[in-house]
């Protein structure tokens, strides 16, 4: 065991909250979620920042030591990788996301160049028992909230966002609507159910108005899945719906046929009875009429309104609304417009305040 000072720690360890100074071991277990230090080895210029716990950016430069955690990561437009079978002192592993994802990447975007090479320095210890020097690997785990089965939104209504892929526009979808919502007085709740660890993006829904938010971190996953993922979009929309909010809104992260689990949620029957209102955030028209298709015939779900960049002007919106049938309004330049329609699927759209002022 030895000590090691952080000059770095990664948004993913946050339930672990690790001091500057944390004890090492040399024995790895390799699990999801096994928070890690390693040093940086090169340089980048392009996503080149780590998310601190802080919700703060850092430049990462050579030399740094950084904490992370154990996880897997197969995005369209960033990296693919997987979490390491074995482990030693002095191995090479990758950084896969700026919020602190360690892995071995198997696949990179051109985009956004080669990943990080880190190497490791050794199991970040957590001592448990009061007294002891007994130290057990840290694990993202400890200090999580509970993942439950059970569905419960007390009948609050919930718009659940979703995408045709990566940056497709649903976080700037979510925020808007929530600035909207509660400039309308409305007490809205928040989450973002699928994806890899990173809290950029329930920071924006916080920023815009939710009073409260959740990610599957707060439940100890690193990487959701579709094994996992309808499980932990329970525990968060009966967890947000508790305190009895006007309106949850729902960020599925990742794409409709992405392997974060977004499908294993939209199949769920009680996750779907949930559902009040669907907004699908599409890069073009060919793929707002594929997304608005998948979800009507693979999972029997009626698209409210369709918004992203397809809608970015009216060559967009007049093909959505003519081939499809479903209105068009953009997050960024039709704000009102696009919270007064959802607003309308919610049964909500002569709301003037909050029912639980």
């Amino acid at each position: 065991m030895k000590s090691v000072v952080l000059d770095k720690i990664a948004s993913v360890t946050a339930n672990c909250r690790l001091g500057r100074e944390v004890k090492l071991g040399g024995d790895f277990p390799c699990a999801e979620g096994d928070v890690v230090a390693v040093r940086v080895l090169t340089r980048k210029s392009t996503y080149d920042r780590l998310e601190l716990t802080t919700g703060r950016f850092s430049t990462l430069k050579p030399g740094d030591v950084i904490a992370g955690a154990l996880g897997h990561r197969r995005a369209l437009m960033g990296y693919a990788g997987h979490i390491p079978e074995t482990l030693a002192v002095g191995d090479v592993v990758n950084l896969l996301n700026i919020g602190g994802c360690l892995g071995i990447c198997t696949s990179s975007n051109p985009d956004i160049g080669a990943p990080f090479e880190c190497e490791v320095l050794g199991q970040v210890l957590h001592f448990p028992y009061l007294g002891e020097r007994i130290g057990v690997p840290a694990n993202i785990t400890q200090g999580a909230d509970p993942i439950g089965d059970a569905l419960d939104v007390q009948g609050v209504p919930v718009v659940a966002v979703v995408g045709t892929s990566m940056n497709s526009g649903k976080t700037f979808a979510c925020s808007s609507l929530i600035q909207e919502f509660a400039r309308r007085r409305l007490r809205v709740h928040a989450a973002k159910c699928t994806g890899v660890s990173l809290r950029r993006d329930v920071h924006a829904m916080a920023d815009a108005g939710a009073a409260e938010t959740r990610i599957f971190t707060d439940l100890g996953i690193v990487t959701t899945q579709r094994s996992n993922a309808p499980a932990l979009t329970k525990s968060m929309l009966t967890t947000l719906a508790a305190t009895k909010p006007d309106v949850i809104v729902l960020e599925l992260g990742d794409g409709l046929m992405g392997d974060y689990g977004v499908d294993a949620i939209l199949a769920d029957e009680s996750i779907k009875a949930a559902l009040s209102a669907v907004v699908l955030a599409a890069n073009d028209p060919v793929g707002a009429w594929g997304g608005h298709r998948q979800l009507e015939e693979t999972f029997g779900l009626k698209t409210s309104v369709i918004t992203g960049p397809s809608t970015d002007n009216v060559a967009g919106t007049d093909l959505i609304r003519g081939r499809m049938g479903v209105d068009g309004l953009n997050a960024r330049t039709q704000s009102q417009e696009l919270a007064a329609c959802v607003l309308g699927h919610l049964g909500l759209a002569a709301t003037e305040g909050s029912t639980h002022a």
